[in-house]
Order: C-alpha cells, then sequence, then structure tokens
C-alpha cells in the first residue's frame, strides 16, 4: 500500500477535536514538517496544547491502524499536497474540497492531463435510456475520454461496464469504504475496473455509523463526482417532485430515484460544465426526463445531447 508522510500528517492532524476539511484546506498546503503541523493545530484554541511527542506517537498508532485496516483492500492513499491527488476541476469552498483518498487502481488518471467525463443518472432506465447511454459513452471513449460514475446499479453500471467493452478507462467513486463496495452486486465490476486499468476510489477509511451518516455520503461522493470530472452528462433521471406533478398521474405517490440531481448540483454550483441526453421529440412527455427538462429550463448553457446532434454535442461538450 502506498503513501507518503505527507498523509500520515494529515489524517494525524484530522483526527484532532475540532479539525475538519476546512482546517486542512486552509493550513495545509502538503509537504509540511510535523512540526510546523503541530504549530499551526496549537495556534486554534484547544485546552491542552499538543506536543511534537504526542503527534508522533498518534501519527505511528494511525499508520499501523491504515495498514491493518486498509492493506487488502486499498492499493494507497493520498492526500492533499501529494503529487498524485486528484486535481479539481470547478472551485468548491474550503469545507467541500477532498483532502485525503483511499484507492484501487490507477490514480493518476483524474490528472488534469486527461480529459475525466462523469455520466450519471437514475436507477432503473429502460431499454431506450441505455441504448442511448450506450451510444454517448461509446463516443466519449472513443474521443479518448475517461468516464466516471458511480458504481450504482442502472445508469453508472451501464457507464462503467460500456466503457470497458470499449476498451476506455473509468473510474468509479465510491460512498463506502473500499473494504465493503456498495452495491454489493457490482463487486465483480468493480474488480473488473481496477484489473483492465482503471480506477476505484473513496474517501471513506470506515463504515458510516448512522443511516443519516450513510445518506449523507452518497451526496459527498456527487459532488466528488462533479469535482474530479471537466464535464458531468446526465442520461436521465425523475425530478425530486416528479411523483406530485398532475402530467404525472401514472407514478402518482412513487418513491422515485433521483439522486443523480446531486452531481449535477455540484457541477452547477462548482462551475463545471453540463450536458444532458434530451430529445423533445422523443423525450417530451416522459417522466424518466423530468430532471433533464428542468435543467435545459432553468440554465442555457446547458448542451443538450438530442439523437440526431449527439455526435456534435459531445465534441463541443469535450471542447
Amino acid at each position: 500500500m502506498e503513501y507518503t508522510e505527507n498523509v500520515l500528517n494529515i489524517v494525524t492532524a484530522k483526527a484532532y477535536k475540532g479539525i475538519e476539511r476546512e482546517w486542512i484546506v486552509k493550513n495545509i498546503r502538503g509537504g509540511e514538517d510535523y512540526k510546523e503541523i503541530v504549530e499551526r493545530l496549537n495556534a486554534t484554541p484547544r485546552e491542552i496544547k499538543i506536543t511534537h511527542a504526542d503527534f508522533l506517537q498518534r501519527r505511528d498508532a494511525y499508520e499501523k491502524i491504515l495498514i491493518q485496516r486498509m492493506k487488502q483492500h486499498c492499493d494507497g492513499i493520498v492526500a492533499r499536497g501529494d503529487a498524485l491527488f486528484p486535481a479539481l476541476r470547478g472551485n468548491a469552498s474550503d469545507k467541500e474540497i477532498p483532502v485525503f483518498i483511499y484507492y484501487l487502481g490507477d490514480i493518476s488518471l483524474l490528472q488534469k492531463t486527461n480529459k475525466c467525463v462523469a455520466v450519471v443518472g437514475l436507477r432503473n432506465p429502460n431499454e431506450d435510456i441505455e441504448n442511448r447511454e450506450r451510444a454517448v459513452v461509446r463516443q466519449l471513449v472513443e474521443e479518448g475520454a475517461i468516464i466516471v460514475s458511480g458504481l450504482a446499479i442502472g445508469c453508472d453500471t451501464i457507464a462503467h461496464r460500456e466503457t470497458l467493452k470499449r476498451g476506455g478507462k473509468t473510474v468509479a467513486i465510491l460512498p463506502s469504504p473500499l473494504s465493503q463496495i456498495v452495491p454489493e452486486s457490482n463487486v465483480q465490476l468493480a474488480d473488473l475496473i481496477v484489473e483492465n486499468g482503471g480506477l476505484v476510489l473513496s474517501e471513506y477509511g470506515n463504515d458510516a455509523l448512522t443511516h443519516t451518516e450513510r445518506i449523507e455520503r452518497y451526496m459527498e461522493r456527487d459532488r466528488l463526482q462533479a469535482l474530479f470530472s471537466d464535464a458531468v452528462i446526465l442520461a436521465a433521471s425523475y425530478a425530486r417532485d416528479s411523483a406530485e406533478r398532475p402530467e404525472n398521474v401514472q407514478i402518482k405517490n412513487e418513491k422515485l430515484d433521483s439522486g443523480a440531481r446531486f452531481a449535477l448540483e455540484a457541477a452547477h454550483k462548482y462551475g463545471i460544465p453540463r450536458a444532458v441526453m434530451y430529445d423533445v421529440a422523443l423525450d417530451a412527455h416522459k417522466p424518466m426526463f423530468d430532471l433533464n427538462r428542468d435543467i435545459i429550463k432553468e440554465d442555457s448553457s446547458v448542451i443538450q445531447i438530442t439523437e440526431s446532434e449527439r455526435a456534435a454535442s459531445l465534441l463541443k461538450l469535450l471542447s
């Protein structure tokens, strides 16, 4: 398992009470001596000052824990300031910027020299959506793009599998530790991604402690899909209120999947280009395209991928 002293310093610093991502981003650029980090930690209000010996003792303990817990599930860990830490594509606030990543596979895929495109969507696409998404992914791979998604069933799985089928590289970002890949049904897919030169990564070394934390991790994962991608494409998705819309009587009061919206919202917030699959001649009255329609209405800069103009739209997005 690969990691630097910088990783150990950041993991140790973050373990102290009151130290969150925002503090790490503001105070650690990477490569600082541990004594300098201790000095900055002690500059924050705390009852007991941290000694150099205490920091080193904790760092040694965390290193042993990391090796014991992750060595069978992880190729390496990178932290903010490391040369291989993924390049951020958008403008996020300090509290949203990731500070360390656990990974399996080729972490260099997320460097800015590569064109990374996230492809997301709902969990139960119909055959038409599946075929159209495959065509989009196929062209992206042909143009040399690396496909980013979340390993979920449905549109995520289609994005990963089509990339592998076409000989491309794909990145799966998890809301869970690498030791507990979710969904369980896609463990084999995660293995295939890594075996074919791809990447599986997570911010988490531990399981979520509560149901609320588990849900929050999915939203956190979606922000990474945006931050690590040069563009985000929505295949299809219900809107949050699709089941309450009067025109959607056939799905009234159903519990619908609209989680893809978080990645699209994050991309918009961070200034990352967005595109949606939508053809008014085919999709005007389909609830599975409600979110696509909403995004087009709200943001004129969104690229609309139609069946007749698919190739041109994707080239525009990649440029």
